[in-house]
């Protein structure tokens, strides 16, 4: 019997006790829906671990499991989640359809209480439509022709996160937003309600085990706010700045536990989890919890040789967590991919900054714009409560606005990206487009593929030097201009080495090195520059691994590494 693949709970931000994964044997067929083949889910057909690994373009593929309601579920409400399906998706339980989504990397869910059956099987089917061609798609790294190049890797077609049913009773939780707010030393609590408006909704917090303290509020509505304070007496001898906030130092959660009472009888339960985490900037200084802090930051695809976009296993996402921070970085800038949950509950619990990100389509048009703008949001939401998650990047290097500098509808988007996402979280920074042809922007980002020490040193010497360059050709403004914004080097290195006995043809990165010594000492000449540099505030190296033919990785695809980690990590914290 195959064990269930990645059994964990999907939503740990957000958990409830009664669920069950639907991970696992799936039958599976392209094009048509006759079911010839099995699949692996949440594995996509491209990939090994799918147990079909074919690369050839199939725009349409079906899938279909059988599932009966377990006896806990039964006389409940039932829910069917999906973590992420690319790219649109049409479901049918016991062959009646009950919804269907657009967006690749966005989470979503139906109620399906109506048309299952609790006395005997159930049927889901999942037709998927992937467009090949389709360039006006936010789609990432994923490439529209058979064979991967330079930075474009193997596409992922169908269902590549979790599938699992949850049961609720009728009055239920439907989301909560947690908001730090340290300096009032307080946890803003925003919420919705599903069912009775006649409830009490209760909630207790703890800090490693200890009562912190607790709240009861009376609803009279689906939704609402309140604000805990916890400089409580619970926490007396703990110095509050010092030892209750989140850092990737040290990533000190608060546990809280929500309870939903009608007439005394608890309708609901979820548990989650929060961070004491304030990002600001401060006279053009970028602080993290009211002190100035300089990111470390480092590329991370999001690829594995076996799975493609969906980690093998969840350990796999600890072991890069723990490789980024043994290597010295204190965070990633996930890229071009909204990144699993997984992901981030564990980068909140050991300690990693995050920039969330969205895989970019390559056209502009009115049809891209809805598409991604809908996406991207869904995401914001969905991943508010993660306190790794710093700062948001909804556009990069101008994809899919590649006529920004000219075009005002380009423009538009991106200040509508940029004000929509702050409409949504005014806590963390955003990003207008990181790299170059900026708008509205929090930080001003640059992304340089110079290798030579010596031009490198020259350029970032002086602000001047700085707001006069234009990388890949680029300006640093689309509209606008510098107005004291941290400036950070979002991209950089991208030193190709692979630790082999002969480089393959395709091998591809932006820069070379002969052997590990050689990647080392190019390791410190790209960096040594902007880490000297008195006007960066930060950096991100290119990149974590390699990612099938672009070897500029410091990690090989397998996560091994190519040279001595704390090698690495002595130039990645060094003082200058």
């Amino acid at each position: 019997m195959i064990a269930i693949p990645r059994n964990e709970y999907p939503r740990p931000d957000f958990v409830r006790d009664n669920w069950i994964s639907l991970n696992g044997i799936w039958d599976f067929s392209f094009d048509t829906e006759d079911y010839n083949k099995k699949i692996l889910v949440p594995y996509v057909y491209q990939s090994k671990l799918s147990g079909i690994d074919i690369r050839e373009f199939h725009d349409v593929v079906w899938y279909k499991r059988i599932f009966a309601l377990p006896e806990k579920m039964k006389n409940k409400k039932v829910y069917l989640h999906f973590g992420a399906v690319d790219y649109t998706c049409r479901v049918w339980i016991n062959d009646i359809f009950v919804g269907e989504h657009a967006g690749g990397q966005s989470s979503f869910s139906f109620d399906i209480t109506e048309v299952i059956n609790s006395d005997r099987d159930n049927t889901i089917c999942v037709k998927v439509c992937d467009e090949t061609f389709d360039l006006e798609m936010p789609r990432g790294k994923q490439y529209w022709k058979l064979k991967s190049e330079s930075i474009f890797y193997t596409p992922s077609t169908g269902i590549w996160q979790s599938v699992w049913l949850e049961a609720v009773s009728e009055n239920h939780i439907k989301k909560v937003m947690m908001t730090p707010l340290l300096d009032e030393r307080s946890v803003k609590i925003e919420y919705e309600l599903e069912g009775s408006t006649e409830v009490e909704l209760q909630m207790e917090i703890y800090f490693k085990g200890k009562f912190v303290t607790s709240a009861a509020m009376q609803s009279q509505s689906p939704q609402g706010c309140f604000t805990v304070l916890l400089d409580q007496p619970s926490l007396k001898g703990w110095n509050f700045t010092e030892e209750l906030t989140w850092t990737p130092e040290n990533p000190r959660l608060f546990d809280i536990t929500f309870r939903l009472k009608l007439n005394k009888h608890t309708e609901d339960v979820v548990s989650s989890y929060f961070g004491m985490r304030k990002v600001s900037i401060h006279n053009g200084v970028f602080m993290l919890n009211n002190r100035s802090y300089y990111q470390r930051l480092i590329l991370d695809q999001g690829y594995w040789e076996e799975s493609l976009l969906t980690a093998p296993t969840d350990d796999d996402y600890i072991k890069d967590i723990m490789l980024t921070k043994q290597m010295g970085f204190n965070g990633v800038r996930k890229h071009q991919k909204v990144e699993d949950p997984r992901y981030l509950y564990h980068a909140d619990r050991l300690g990693l900054l995050v920039w969330g990100e969205i895989g970019s389509a390559y056209i502009y048009s009115r049809k891209y714009a809805a598409r991604i703008t809908n996406e991207w949001l869904a995401a914001v939401v969905r991943d508010y409560n993660h306190p790794c998650i710093v700062a948001w990047t909804p556009l990069n290097e101008s994809w899919g606005v590649q006529g920004i500098c000219a075009n005002q509808m380009e423009q538009a988007h991106s200040f509508a990206m940029y004000y929509l996402t702050k409409s949504l979280d005014s806590t963390r920074m955003v990003i207008s487009n990181d790299g170059w042809e900026h708008t509205s922007s929090d930080f001003l980002t640059i992304h340089d593929y110079e290798w030579d020490e010596e031009i490198l040193e020259k350029r970032y010497a002086s602000l001047e030097n700085i707001l006069h360059s234009t990388p890949a050709g680029r300006p640093l403004y689309a509209v606008g201009r510098y107005d004291g914004q941290p400036i950070l080097v979002t991209e950089f290195g991208g030193v190709s080495y692979c630790p082999r006995d002969k480089e393959k043809e395709e091998d591809w990165g932006y820069s070379s090195a002969e052997n590990g010594n050689d990647l080392l000492e190019k390791y410190r000449a790209v960096i040594t520059p902007i880490i000297k540099s008195t006007h960066i505030q930060g950096f991100c190296y290119t990149q974590l691994s390699d990612v099938e033919q672009e070897i500029n990785g410091l990690l090989t695809y397998s996560r091994e590494p190519k040279i001595d980690i704390d090698k690495i990590r002595k130039i990645t914290t060094m003082r200058c």
